[in-house]
């Protein structure tokens, strides 16, 4: 900006030397000036301040002023750089963010699968021990249902032969005849059957 303000400052030095020669070629009797008639004192000044300005300013203007459009020109291609970098970057996180939530989705989705999986195998086992154990409770109650009625049958034999000993024996003491043989026999058989019935 020093620069510049240098090189205002002398272009503004160097303007009476262009406006000064247009001032010297006014007629005297002031008439009319007719701008397209070629004077040459006044197309030598001009072209002299032209080239001494255009010198000025080459020396002294332009290159500040180049070098400040440059510096702006660099400045905005590094703000747009790093604008580049800064979105790619917010591009990558973001990549990195829906990955790790599609991962997060991934890994909730197997957890609820194995878990599913592993209610469902608790399921079938306890199941399948529920079915052993009632198994094995059926089994024990025909066993000791057998048992029972093994036992019903040998209590009820026994008696039988009590009862059929007993009979024989009276039948032996009474020696009777066929006809009162006949009648024990079948008093023995309803104290038998009667027996019986009241055991089951």
């Amino acid at each position: 900006m020093r620069l510049l303000s240098v090189a205002a400052r002398r272009a503004l030095l160097v303007l009476p030397l262009v406006v000064a020669p247009a001032f010297a070629s006014e007629p005297a009797e002031g008439g009319p000036v007719n701008l397209l008639e070629p004077k040459g004192g006044l197309m030598f000044w001009t072209l002299l301040v032209f080239i001494v300005l255009l010198f000025v300013l080459s020396r002294y203007a332009f290159k500040p002023l180049f070098a400040a459009v440059e510096a702006r020109e660099k400045a905005l291609e590094d703000a747009i750089a790093g604008a580049n970098r800064d979105r790619e970057e917010a591009q990558r996180l973001l990549s990195e963010q829906k990955a790790g939530l599609e991962h997060s989705r991934v890994e909730a989705q197997k957890i609820i699968a194995d878990a599913r999986s592993t209610a469902e195998k608790m399921k079938a086992d306890l199941l399948e021990q529920t079915r052993q154990q009632q198994v094995e409770m059926l089994e024990g109650a025909r066993r000791d249902i057998e048992g029972e009625k093994s036992k019903a049958i040998a209590d009820l034999r026994r008696e039988a032969v009590d009862l059929a000993i007993a009979g024989a024996g009276k039948v032996i003491q009474q020696n009777l005849d066929a006809a009162g043989n006949r009648k024990i026999v079948e008093t023995f058989l309803a104290s038998i059957d009667g027996a019986a019935l009241r055991k089951r």
